[in-house]
């Protein structure tokens, strides 16, 4: 029987079911709007009660996943751009309105013809703003209405190194203020890379203005000075040029609009710029505007040159109103009492631990115990055993001492020279005849080894050119060669006995897996700082707690800080600037940085050289040591680290010394600490100058930072000529002092005839 003929079931038809007027595509995507499936079911149902809800076959859960998706993701889209707004507007409230906090301008000059006050003078005009009043150096203010906000310029002098890097710790822009036809020297290059090591807020750059450059000229020279500060901040897109009214006007529209560009090391720590300064009976009151973060009056302030202080109490220093209508005089509000220090809340000046040497348990000898040892009397080496040590016996002049003696040739030296089996025979030999004059002789036993030295070659040299070469031999760079080239290795000294020298050393197996004591055998310095169990949950605590305070002062509030015991210098020097410090901060304890040479310095960084620390707001007269820096933790289950003797080029190093506990990530500077040149050069300005082929002159000005100087001669100077200064000082001789015959002291035959001669 044959089969019916089947289609396949795949191609049936399945019409659409029928959707009622409330269940097109729109009705059901606004249904699906924060819900799922069982949500539209459930407005169906309402919407036709008594009528069983179908779903629509397009409204699966994959559909209705995907469009949620997109929704959440235009939702996420707009909270994050609505929240950048609000942060915006809020880091911007602060400089807005009529008590608004002005926008701090530090303005740099990098070149000796550049002057601050002439680029803050443009900036003025372009507002048609007089600048009778700005200064030369220091504080100017002054108000933006067609940006609706107020500018204050801290006028910084040319070469004034530490003032510009003050300034900048405060400011909220920065002008860098270029000549458009003199390069920046090597100090603006120093100036740059120190200001880049610390932390730049926002950066407008300037050319000055000048009238003899054409213009194609000055489009070059605008893309030269571009490309030179973009190599210290890439940031950068464009050079104002002064000379233009358009730039100045742009120039002031950076400086006036826009947020400020926040400096890492500054978040979470509040700082004030005083606009005026008072001192009485030690006293200093600073008026300004709280910046950064909230201020509190049981925290301390670090004065920068001077160091912390307590704060007395803060009082309102509101701006006193304009006359209205009808009014004859400015209307002033009493000051009020903002916050005041809790007597048990208010950190305290002590900064280290007054050691208890009764309970110290060290056994570690003193230094006045370790410099009497070179002074003890040893006792005499034994002598050797019969048969062991050969002995030779010499005929010397009397008083010759052992050393000398071995230096004496006499006729078996000879012998042993062309024969070497005379070695061994040991005989005793006789002093070669004085022909001129007979001296006193005697017999001394000597040993082999002295002998044996005697062959060596060497020249007998006086004390002071021994010492000259010493000194040439022991250079710094000398040095380093030998440390890069013969690492953990020390040459004996000459001076004091090897004994003395390595007596703090002990020899160790293994150098990481040898147990070692942290606490064996410290200095009596670790008895007065101040040690952490745990430093990250401490530093948690510490931000945690100054959030949570309550009697604070918050950011953009114009006040009156009271500070006590305050020298009067610090009134009267410059701009003064209050950096708040977090708790803690005062005390001292071991400081660690990573640090790396800058590739332009080409001296040796020897570990305990004098180096000058900038951390944060503080400068620091440090002596640190380097030791390798290894990540993980340490090398070892001994967290134990390689001493470094110098600091070398690419190398990251740890840089360890004594200082003020600092929380957070703080860029550090160690810069060399050298003496003005410049101010020495002026000091011997009066002094006439002469050479040695007869030419005198004078000191015209000091020129860079090396120590050269222009003057002028009454003629042209031979190349081969010498140019000299003559000084003179008196000298006196030393008061006598009494001199005693001690029982170790004997006058030789030798020594009265040295003294007769």
């Amino acid at each position: 029987m044959a089969e019916a003929h089947h289609h396949r079931p795949t191609l049936k038809q399945s019409n659409k079911r029928f959707k009622s007027k409330h269940s097109t595509k729109s009705a059901l995507k606004d249904a699906a709007k924060g819900g799922k499936h069982s949500h539209i079911i459930r407005s169906l149902t309402q919407s036709h009660p008594g009528r069983i809800s179908r779903t629509s076959p397009k409204a699966s859960a994959t559909t209705n996943a995907s469009a949620q998706t997109r929704l959440n993701r235009r939702n996420n889209a707009k909270q994050a751009q609505a929240k950048k707004r609000d942060a915006l507007v809020s880091a911007t409230r602060v400089f807005s309105g009529v008590d608004g906090a002005p926008r701090i301008v530090a303005v740099i000059p990098l070149c000796p013809d550049v002057d601050a006050k002439a680029i803050v003078t443009s900036l003025a005009d372009a507002l048609e703003v007089s600048a009778d009043d700005c200064p030369q150096t220091g504080l100017w203010k002054i108000r933006a209405g067609r940006f609706k906000t107020s500018l204050q310029f801290i006028n910084v002098p040319y070469r004034n190194f530490y003032a510009a890097l003050d300034a900048c710790k405060v400011a909220d822009y920065v002008v860098f203020a270029l000549s458009t036809s003199v390069e920046v020297d090597g100090w603006g290059d120093t100036l740059l890379r120190a200001l880049q090591a610390q932390g730049l807020p926002e950066v407008v750059t300037l050319a000055a203005s000048d009238s003899t450059i054409d213009t194609k000229s000055r489009i070059g020279i605008l893309k030269s000075l571009l490309s030179f500060v973009q190599y210290f901040v890439p940031s950068q897109t464009r050079v104002f040029d002064m000379y233009v009214s358009s730039d100045r006007l742009n120039a002031l529209r950076a400086l006036s609009e826009g947020k400020p560009t926040d400096v890492r090391w500054r978040e979470g720590r509040s700082w004030i710029l005083g606009e005026t300064t008072e001192w009485e009976d030690g006293q200093m009151k600073v008026t300004g505007v709280v910046r950064g973060s909230s201020l509190s009056a049981n925290r301390l302030v670090h004065l920068p040159n001077f160091g912390d202080f307590q704060i007395a109490k803060i009082l309102s220093a509101a701006l006193p109103r304009h006359p209205k209508s009808g009014q004859t005089e400015a209307m002033d509000t009493e000051p009020a009492v903002l916050a005041e220090p809790d007597a048990e809340e208010a950190d305290s000046l002590v900064s280290s631990n007054d050691p208890d040497d009764l309970a110290n348990e060290q056994t570690w000898p003193t230094e006045e115990e370790m410099k009497g040892v070179g002074g003890l009397e040893q006792p005499s080496l034994p002598d050797a055993e019969v048969g062991t040590t050969p002995q030779r016996v010499k005929r010397i002049p009397k008083g010759m001492s052992a050393y000398q003696a071995a230096w004496i040739v006499d006729e078996s030296d000879d012998e042993d020279d062309e024969d070497p089996d005379a070695k061994l025979q040991g005989e005793e030999v006789e002093m070669e005849e004085v022909t001129q004059e007979e001296e006193e002789m005697q017999d001394m036993p000597m040993d082999e080894d002295i002998e044996s030295e005697r062959r060596v070659a060497f020249e007998d040299l006086d004390n002071e050119e021994e010492e000259r070469q010493l000194n040439s031999w022991r250079n710094r760079q000398r040095e380093e060669e030998d440390d890069l080239q013969f690492p953990d290795e020390i040459d004996t000294p000459r001076d004091i006995p090897a004994r003395v020298r390595f007596q703090r050393f002990r020899g160790m197996r293994s150098f990481r897996t040898s147990p070692w004591d942290p606490f064996e055998n410290l200095p009596r310095d670790y008895a007065r700082i101040f040690q952490f169990e745990d430093f990250k949950r401490t530093e948690r605590g510490v931000r945690r707690r100054a959030e949570q305070e309550i009697a604070v002062v918050e950011p953009g509030n114009r006040v009156t800080v009271i500070l006590k015991d305050v020298p009067q210098q610090a009134a009267t020097t410059g701009p003064v600037m209050i950096f708040a410090l977090l708790q803690h901060e005062h005390k001292t304890s071991v400081l660690n940085f990573t640090v790396q040479r800058n590739t332009e310095y080409d001296g040796t960084v020897r570990s305990k050289d004098p180096l000058l620390l900038c951390v944060g707001p503080r400068r620091l007269r440090v002596n640190p040591i380097y030791s390798q820096h290894t990540r993980g933790g340490g090398k070892g289950a001994n967290n134990v680290h390689k001493f470094e003797r110098f600091l070398r080029h690419g190398l990251t190093s740890v840089a360890t010394t004594y200082g003020p506990v600092i929380f957070g990530t703080q860029p550090c500077i160690f810069l060399r600490e050298t003496s003005d040149i410049q101010e020495d050069v002026h000091y011997f300005k009066p002094i006439q100058l002469h050479t040695k082929h007869g030419r005198t002159g004078h000191i015209r000005e000091s020129l860079g930072t090396h120590g050269y100087l222009k003057a002028h001669f009454d003629g042209p100077i031979n190349q081969m000529d010498t140019i000299c200064m003559s000084l003179y000082k008196r000298v006196f001789p030393k008061f006598s002092t009494l001199w005693t015959i001690s029982s170790e002291q004997e006058i030789t035959a030798t020594d009265v005839d040295a003294m007769e001669e």
